[in-house]
């Protein structure tokens, strides 16, 4: 899966690095709490959140995540658009609900990025 099908599969917007799109996704994980992202997160994996602060990009930085998706329709602001476009990290707004995005990921065949 590539960061173009899951923008298509939740009918998100891209609102940065359009370049990236064709980089392929393994994994998700859906978390508000970044402490539980940087203990449980494999690389290659899609990060959905409703947490929407500079924090979640530089987490997603630190652990390879290769896009965020945030979820509820919330938008980030300026200066984490920014950070993201800085970092190469696409930025994702979907209107789902993160429990039904992050079940349409995975009846498309995206699972868990959890460590074992």
């Amino acid at each position: 899966m590539t960061v173009q099908n899951i923008s298509e599969i939740l009918g998100a917007e891209v609102l940065c690095c359009e370049d990236m799109l064709q980089h392929p996704v393994h994994t998700a994980c859906g978390s508000d709490m970044m402490s539980d992202v940087l203990a449980f997160v494999k690389d290659q994996s899609v990060l959905l959140t409703g947490l929407c602060n500079p924090q979640v990009i530089r987490t997603a930085e630190m652990m390879d995540i290769v896009c965020i998706v945030f979820v509820r329709g919330k938008e980030p602001d300026d200066a984490m658009l920014e950070l993201a476009q800085q970092r190469g990290i696409p930025l994702l707004v979907t209107k789902h609900r993160m429990f039904t995005a992050c079940g349409l990921l995975y009846t498309h065949g995206l699972s868990g990025g959890a460590r074992n």
